[in-house]
């Protein structure tokens, strides 16, 4: 098959890139290198995919592109591209509405008129809201700008969906981690102040709790659902650990070798107290099933960080 997968320099993209790769498929990655972290690190990311003579790479912004030439030949879209984080939600709601709404909106009308055949969504258990816990037929009831941006999403799709047939499968991812995981993310701030000896920063008391997906699980399981779950279907993709953030940072400690730092700052609006996915749904479709602890992650993360030095 021929796949694009946008957002190809990100974290989960690349290494979706990669393993799409890996299984014999002709891959076209897509990113815009937005300034929510420094272009360095996305580069690096795409190393791998560079050198590899069946991905080809477009650097287009979903926004405002022209996106037709890039879709063509292609049998299917892995649409990773969005604005990410909770927190800047809170400030740049016009960056989160452009991005996770409007240029879907373009990359929807480009797929539909490309012909193709599959579109899978990256969602986020950020649409669930403070709790996240059970099956998708739980409340959507987000409690940041950026988790309304992904439900929005999600419901434009539906729409689509209903009215012209469009061959979506939503994926709502629980908090993926792992190598190359973004630096503003949790796990990736404590690894590296670790490593240099640093305090971390806790928002709130620790004991919220999370399932999260090795980055694997989750780039298996979102093949195996490109390749065969129900079109207009919405699936959980978690870790099979529940985990607190305190237990998350002994875990990371214990495979750096040290001991962390720990200070405390309130709880920050639009945080999840509890996340875990049940996959039932996902596990019956298309096989999927986390096979990754929490502790084999985490000490998987800590190696990498020690390898790109950071």
């Amino acid at each position: 098959m021929r796949i694009v997968v946008t957002g190809a320099a990100g974290f989960i993209g690349s290494h979706l890139g990669e393993q799409l790769l890996a299984d014999g498929h002709e891959v076209v990655g897509i990113d815009s290198f937005t300034d929510y972290y420094p272009r360095a690190i996305k580069e690096r990311n795409l190393a791998g995919l560079l050198a590899h003579p069946s991905f080809q790479f477009c650097e287009l912004d979903l926004r405002t592109s022209p996106l037709d030439g890039a879709l063509d030949g292609a049998d299917a879209i892995v649409n990773q591209a969005a604005m990410a984080g909770l927190m800047r939600s809170w400030s740049d709601l016009e960056s989160y509405v452009g991005c996770n709404i409007l240029g879907l909106q373009r990359l929807i009308t480009a797929a539909r008129s490309a012909g193709i055949s599959r579109f899978v969504q990256a969602s986020t258990s950020s649409v669930y809201g403070r709790d996240a816990v059970g099956d998708e037929s739980q409340p959507t009831r987000p409690v940041s700008p950026y988790g309304v941006t992904k439900l929005a999403a999600e419901h434009l799709l539906a729409a689509q969906a209903a009215v012209h047939d469009f061959p979506v499968v939503v994926l709502r991812y629980f908090s993926v981690y792992g190598p190359r995981q973004r630096p503003d993310m949790a796990y990736h701030l404590f690894t590296r102040a670790m490593l240099r000896g640093e305090p971390i920063t806790v928002y709130g008391d620790g004991h919220q709790s999370r399932a999260n997906t090795f980055i694997s699980d989750a780039v298996r399981g979102t093949i195996d659902a490109l390749m065969r779950a129900a079109p207009g279907e919405t699936y959980n993709l978690g870790g099979g650990d529940e985990i607190t953030l305190l237990r998350a940072i002994e875990l990371i400690a214990r495979a750096a070798g040290t001991e962390a730092i720990v200070r405390h700052e309130p709880a920050r609006p639009g945080d999840q107290r509890r996340t875990a996915a049940s996959t039932e749904k996902a596990r019956k479709a298309f096989g999927y099933a986390p096979t990754v602890s929490a502790a084999d992650g985490l000490a998987a993360q800590v190696r990498w960080h020690v390898e790109v030095g950071g």
